[in-house]
């Protein structure tokens, strides 16, 4: 290392600190050495690709770092028959629904797996919203009216789902609510998550 041993090192360590701040498993890292013997990290090599070599690859469980059970996927591909619905889709709103709790309710009085208000029980022939084949084949018949509703623009079907589609209507784009907008987010990541497995 001769005399440029001690900066080498603190740049060294301050390359891995760097790195320690991007989240395990979040994208790949890159490595580039310059000619005076300095590490250099990236996830985006834009400059200097060439000279930019992997050195950490991202793992794939990141993405797919949540919790899905396959306890009624029976149930949900039934749904998906008969609606057309992708099944992958109607797993992922249960999951930012209820968590796949059939015994949930929200503070507004939504209920069961896909939680559907009160007021849609009779609409969907909904008896018992407890009952996950009843919960989910009516979620899954309302989320498809709103899907030809909003001619199958997905994340305005979304948004009408939780807000309602008069809101959609009223906004014609997802409406402006933080609810609203992070359970659009919340299903399309876990829709994303589920097409990858």
């Amino acid at each position: 290392m001769g005399g440029r041993g001690p900066k080498y090192l603190q740049l060294f360590v301050f390359s891995l600190a760097l790195l320690a701040f991007v989240p395990s498993g979040y994208a790949d890292i890159y490595r580039y050495i310059d000619e005076n013997g300095v590490m250099h990290f990236t996830n985006t090599p834009t400059s200097n690709t060439q000279e930019y070599k992997l050195y950490l690859k991202e793992r794939t469980t990141f993405s797919r770092k949540f919790y899905a059970t396959d306890k009624y996927d029976r149930l949900i591909s039934n749904a998906s028959a008969q609606t057309g619905i992708d099944s992958r889709l109607l797993k992922a709103m249960i999951k930012a629904e209820s968590d796949f709790n059939p015994r949930a309710i929200s503070k507004k009085g939504a209920m069961g797996l896909m939680q559907i208000m009160p007021e849609n029980f009779k609409m969907l022939d909904l008896q018992n919203p407890f009952d996950p084949w009843q919960n989910i084949r009516a979620g899954a018949r309302y989320f498809q009216q709103l899907y030809e509703r909003f001619n199958g623009k997905l994340a305005l079907s979304l948004a009408a789902y939780n807000a309602g589609p008069t809101a959609v209507d009223r906004y014609k784009r997802i409406p402006p609510y933080k609810e609203t907008e992070e359970y659009v987010r919340r299903v399309l990541r876990y829709y994303r998550n589920l097409k990858q497995l």
